[in-house]
């Protein structure tokens, strides 16, 4: 529940760097209750799918619910992956791809995995955010060992939840208030303030113009928040 916190002020949001051994990024990030483990694995070579021609990498993602992440069991996804779990990744990949030139990365791909551990709201937007930190470490360690010769991020992006509850915007939505909000919003920015996604939805009655500007509005200032404790 939103106690003590402005409509405009999101929880309290933390990076922990390296939290794993072997990945060449690692990172757990904490939005409030939402923990999410991310990790960015490299391999030296272009996806089979890439045209040989091609003289440039990849970035890709993949997402998961952990079984006790939730208030009731889920089950893993062994076999089939969920609709819901291929729309957080393809989300989680393209914004993470938004962020970089491919072309400087020759015959690399990077592999953002996100494991969500405990999700208390917002967990595709804590892994893009998560996902930039372990892909920017990655990319700093193969800087280092010669395997990149420049480095291929633009510049940092982020992302954050928002919505729209008895008629007030409020950002950075636990599950108590996403759950029961009237309009659902995403968005994902650069730290220009390009956009890279801006996910809106009206869950009941359609919402105004100026509320979808004060939407993007309250979001540019925690995604800017956000970006400055990379």
């Amino acid at each position: 529940m939103r106690e003590n916190r402005k409509n405009n002020e999101t929880r309290e949001i933390k990076f922990t760097r390296n939290y794993t051994k072997h990945a060449m990024g690692s990172v757990l990030a904490e939005f409030g209750d939402t923990k999410v483990i991310v990790t960015a694995s490299v391999e030296n070579a272009k996806p089979k799918w890439m045209a040989k021609e091609e003289e440039k990498g990849w970035v890709t993602a993949e997402y998961s619910l952990l079984p006790a992440s939730t208030s009731t069991r889920c089950q893993r996804e062994r076999t089939k992956v969920s609709g819901r779990t291929q729309e957080i990744q393809r989300l989680i990949g393209r914004s993470l791809r938004a962020c970089v030139d491919l072309n400087k990365m020759p015959d690399v791909t990077i592999t953002i995995d996100a494991d969500v551990i405990q999700a208390d709201g917002g967990t595709r937007t804590a892994s893009i955010c998560g996902g930039f930190v372990a892909l920017s470490d990655a990319v700093e360690k193969l800087l280092k060992e010669g395997i990149l010769k420049e480095n291929p991020i633009i510049e940092p992006i982020g992302a954050i939840s928002a919505g729209i509850i008895d008629g007030e915007v409020r950002l950075d939505l636990d599950y108590s208030e996403d759950s029961t909000a009237q309009v659902d919003s995403n968005i994902v920015l650069t730290q220009s303030g390009k956009i890279v996604e801006f996910q809106t939805t009206a869950e009941g009655e359609a919402y105004e113009y100026d509320q979808m500007l004060e939407i993007f509005n309250v979001a540019k200032k925690g995604i800017d928040e956000i970006i400055a404790k990379y």
